[in-house]
């Protein structure tokens, strides 16, 4: 599956009480970077007639990042089957290339229509691919 990524640099505002990104923060990285590659991959039609929800997050965290940490930020699909997609994404310290973070994301695909899950097309699959 085609891998999407991107770059930047933890600032104050990502840190809790230890310094070190905040849990939720990670959270909100993985979120927007699936709405990233959806985006770019994704013609606007597409985007006008359906839209993703999460239905689980799995997330293991296996390094802490700090301040002024470059992170590298990659995601693909891992599978797609009926409604759902599973999603992985994966951090690194981009200078180290520790690992800091991998999750599985379960989304199911809704008509924006009538908000019921709807069958992922070869379209939308293709957009990924």
């Amino acid at each position: 599956m085609q891998n999407f990524e991107k770059q930047f640099t933890v600032t104050k505002d990502d840190l809790d009480e230890l310094d070190h990104v905040n849990n939720v923060r990670y959270v909100q990285w993985i979120q927007d970077i699936s709405k990233e590659h959806w985006i770019a991959g994704a013609s606007e039609e597409i985007r006008n007639n359906v839209v993703w929800v999460v239905m689980n997050h799995n997330i293991s965290y296996k390094g802490a990042a700090k301040l002024n940490d470059l992170i590298k930020v990659s995601t693909y699909i891992d599978k797609s089957h009926g409604a759902t997609s599973v999603r992985v994404v994966e951090m690194h310290n981009a200078i180290t290339n520790q690992l800091l973070l991998r999750s599985k994301t379960e989304w199911c695909l809704l008509s924006s229509k009538s908000l019921r899950p709807t069958r992922i097309s070869d379209e939308i699959k293709n957009v990924f691919s």
